[in-house]
């Protein structure tokens, strides 16, 4: 698999990583054993680059990581911290990241932590001096090995990248989110800040296998966060109004190219973009993480093709997302 250095980290990490939320909660049942077989598999397949959070499933995903890791070292484990308390600014303090990352390490069974990642905060924290002269002294103790934020606007990326001990952005990056393109990733390209792009489809709906009659269970967030009853409503379907989603999706399918499936199509995308370091969906079973890993080893999609993805954007999806985040 293409590497790719993960921005201020220095590390060099597979193109397609892992997204371990679904392996945590809020996607449906996934037992223990399809969680270990999806990440084995997500690593045969060449990806050394995993993403979970202390709030997935309450550290589920991060003890089921850390079981993998006795076996299979070498890799390169983000996670985050921050969503387990109430989302005030005054909550982000030297005393609770010391805590929190303590809670992560004994989770992931490790001394020092890849790379731990603010989980999109309120955005006044982003503005705080005291938030990144505690994240510095996490590093200066050997807490953690580096830091990054995850984000859920533009402005917000923008002012973390101006931060010089930041060394990745999380953001939201798909064929249903093109505003980053503009103006985030070449500052982040700019400044040596590494790009993770997570929800690349959009909760599932650019893999082309939902439809109209599509159900999904109580414990899915695709159905209890339709309009942001739980958390930031871009993290479901992009903020894309389901209906919509799916005429975009009829549109896209027009451009796949043949021996590729939607998913892989809406993966080499974003692998596509410059200043992209690495790109993480999630899988709930073996099969997924294998077809997704193998986005990596398609060419890049013609400039064409790019445009034709953009033309769907402005005229379906622009006028939902573009404005809000």
């Amino acid at each position: 698999m293409e590497q790719r250095v993960l921005g201020r980290t220095g590390r060099q990490v597979g193109v397609v990583g892992l997204g371990a939320w679904q392996l945590g909660a809020d996607w449906g049942e996934v037992s223990e054993a399809d969680a270990l077989a999806t990440l084995d598999a997500a690593i045969d397949a060449g990806t050394t680059f995993i993403d979970t959070a202390d709030v997935y499933g309450d550290g589920r995903s991060e003890k089921i990581i850390g079981k993998l890791l006795k076996e299979r070292p070498g890799l390169t484990v983000a996670t985050k911290m921050g969503r387990r308390v109430q989302q005030t600014p005054d909550a982000y303090t030297l005393d609770n990241f010391r805590a929190w990352t303590d809670r992560s390490r004994a989770n992931l069974g490790v001394d020092t932590l890849d790379l731990v990642q603010l989980h999109c905060p309120p955005s006044a924290v982003f503005d705080t001096d005291e938030v990144f002269d505690g994240l510095d002294t996490l590093v200066s103790e050997g807490r953690v090995a580096a830091y990054g934020v995850s984000v859920e606007t533009v402005s917000e990326a923008l002012t973390a990248i101006a931060r010089p001990g930041v060394a990745t952005v999380q953001i939201i990056l798909n064929a249903f989110r093109l505003k980053p393109l503009d103006e985030v990733l070449p500052a982040a390209e700019k400044a040596g800040v590494g790009i993770i792009a997570r929800v690349p489809l959009a909760s599932g709906l650019l893999s082309g296998k939902y439809g109209p009659q599509t159900v999904f269970t109580e414990d899915d967030h695709r159905n209890f966060n339709r309009q942001g009853e739980a958390f930031d409503v871009g993290e479901t379907f992009s903020g894309v109004e389901y209906g919509v989603g799916l005429q975009a999706v009829d549109r896209l399918r027009g451009l796949v190219p043949e021996g590729m499936t939607m998913a892989q199509f809406a993966l080499r995308w974003i692998i596509d973009q410059p200043g992209v370091s690495v790109v993480i969906p999630g899988a709930r079973n073996a099969a997924q993480a294998r077809g997704n890993a193998a986005a990596a080893g398609f060419p890049a999609l013609p400039a064409e093709t790019h445009e034709a993805v953009r033309e769907v954007y402005d005229d379906l999806i622009r006028p939902q997302v573009h404005h809000r985040w």
